[in-house]
């Protein structure tokens, strides 16, 4: 739409500047209401003025004036000599008659073609590749620390691992010490013995000597063999030297590549091919008057979340630990009980078809296959509410803190944290900061989206957490309650729709935050948890009623 004119903007005259513009002069581009046209072309009445209707605007051809004939305008345009002319210049001689000559209105025409074409190819073929290309390269940027951050932590835990080995190491060198001394002690210690029991036998000569020294016996005396000749004999001195320990030098080096190593950054360019996106034939246009299909009776008292298992199933839950799959006859077909008793947050299905919920009073998201119970995703300081399973198979976990004054949104890729979304750009928070419910969906071009009850918003982010726009309602006569987002989901044609509890209908957003319509003549009642199946329809939770209704809403 032409930025000067709009339907929201009343074109004013450019003369007056009061009176509401009705005509245009395409020659001067100047808006004019009829009282003022005449005061225009008296200005300069020797202007070729061209006053059309104001919706006619730069309908009117300005042709370049003739450098020959100065007040001719040139309406042709010779092809051999590449040049405009006028009609004095194609009578003359100056052209040879075998010239080619064309009408400036038909290669103008033929130009405007090429001008449309280009526009539409590069808004709607070029520009969207490199927004993809950006949003790819706001995600890596975004997901850098997280990266990062899990390689510090491969080398804490291998620090961790090189010290329990130095540390046993350690102790079994501690432990040959101990057998090295006990042997030393042993060595000495039998030494001793020796030196002692020769000590002793010594003591024993010496009494004898002094018994003979104070007696007068003859036979006692002649008798006596000297030991002193043995004595004199001293022992073998045991020599036993201290071990030593001798440390290994330490070389950095060496040290490093015990420890591991890095594979280098690397960067390569790779070409990009440029491959036109084929429009989309399955264009969904919203129907005037939406329709209800089937009404799924659940038996639910406070039926709050609502996920399509297949075409004919669909996964519902409540305010009890039951979560239960109902085919589109409203038949019963299976009943789980939460692992922990207590109610759940929300539901999804992943590509697997297995079914996820989240339980905010025991911080843990749990995942059910074959029957089969697992905690997927246990949290510390922060309890999980509600969940999306996104297109590449990532899930997307609204959450708020333990103080009950911070909420954010987190991608898991399995149980690895992949990006967290919590701040805008200025460092504020996106995010309302309390316990109330944050349904979330991801549209078709990866943006995030996200019905913060308690910011009475939708909050929409792209796929690097960039904050896009804020829906707050639309202005209606008939709407007299405030707007309080509950359930959102998105469709084929990356339409937003979110659920207004109080005033009982849904909201229809395009991709960029703009109302379209509302979904109110289908008879709802609080509507609360939203999701779409693969034909478009919506489902709807009916919150009181425990109803689940199918409506079509688009073609």
């Amino acid at each position: 739409m032409d930025p000067d004119y709009s339907a929201q903007d009343v074109a004013r005259c450019d003369i007056c500047k009061t009176a509401i513009a009705q005509s245009y002069c395409d020659f001067c581009h100047v808006n004019l209401c009829k009282p003022c046209i005449g005061e225009h072309i008296s200005d300069d009445y020797k202007k070729n003025h061209a006053i059309v209707p104001i919706q006619q605007r730069k309908s009117t051809l300005i042709y370049p004036k003739c450098q020959t004939h100065q007040n001719e305008d040139c309406k042709y345009q010779c092809k051999d000599c590449n040049i405009s002319i006028c009609s004095d210049c194609l009578a003359s001689k100056q052209h040879n008659k075998e010239h080619e000559f064309v009408k400036l209105e038909e290669v103008y025409n033929t130009k405007k073609k090429h001008v449309q074409s280009d526009t539409e190819e590069l808004e709607n073929q070029i520009l969207p590749v490199y927004e993809e290309i950006a949003n790819e390269l706001e995600m890596q940027l975004a997901s850098l620390d997280g990266e990062y951050k899990k390689l510090t932590t491969e080398m804490s835990e291998q620090r961790e691992e090189m010290h329990r080995e130095v540390d046993n190491a350690m102790e079994q060198m501690e432990k040959e010490i101990g057998e090295i001394k006990v042997k030393h002690h042993s060595i000495l210690q039998k030494h001793l013995n020796e030196i002692k029991q020769l000590q002793s036998l010594m003591q024993q000569t010496l009494l004898v000597l002094n018994e003979i020294e104070e007696c007068n016996e003859v036979s006692k005396t002649i008798h006596f063999s000297s030991k002193n000749e043995e004595f004199r004999k001293l022992p073998p001195k045991v020599v036993a030297s201290m071990p030593k320990f001798i440390p290994k030098q330490i070389e950095r080096e060496k040290l490093c590549s015990l420890i591991g190593k890095f594979t280098p950054l690397s960067t390569i360019l790779e070409e990009r091919v440029f491959t036109a996106k084929k429009p989309n034939k399955s264009v969904r246009e919203l129907l005037d008057e939406p329709e209800v299909l089937n009404t799924i009776k659940t038996g639910q008292a406070n039926l709050r979340s609502v996920t399509c298992l297949n075409e004919e199933q669909i996964w519902t839950s409540e305010e009890t630990a039951d979560i239960k799959c109902f085919n589109i006859q409203s038949v019963l077909q299976k009943t789980i009980k939460t692992k922990s008793g207590k109610w759940p947050s929300n539901i999804a299905v992943d590509r697997d078809e297995a079914l996820l919920y989240s339980v905010w009073k025991t911080r843990t998201v749990y995942k059910v296959k074959n029957d089969q119970t697992e905690e997927i995703i246990t949290l510390q300081g922060w309890k999980p509410v509600n969940l999306c399973v996104t297109s590449s198979g990532d899930l997307l976990v609204t959450m708020y803190s333990d103080e009950e004054t911070l909420s954010k949104v987190v991608r898991y890729s399995g149980s690895t944290v992949k990006q967290i979304i919590q701040f805008d750009e200025e460092g504020q928070p996106l995010y309302s900061g309390n316990i109330y419910i944050k349904y979330i969906s991801e549209n078709r071009n990866l943006d995030i989206c996200v019905a913060d009850f308690g910011a009475r918003a939708v909050v929409v982010v792209n796929q690097a957490g960039k904050l896009r726009f804020r829906y707050t309602g639309h202005p209606s006569p008939t709407k007299n309650n405030p707007f309080i987002p509950r359930g959102i989901t998105t469709d084929s044609q990356s339409r937003i729709l979110t659920a207004d509890g109080g005033n009982h209908c849904i909201h229809i957003l395009d991709t960029d935050g703009q109302f379209l319509r509302y979904i109110d003549n289908c008879d709802l009642e609080d509507p609360h948890g939203l999701c779409v199946d693969s034909n478009d329809s919506l489902l709807v939770c009916e919150y009181k009623k425990g109803n689940v209704k199918k409506i079509k809403y688009s073609k």
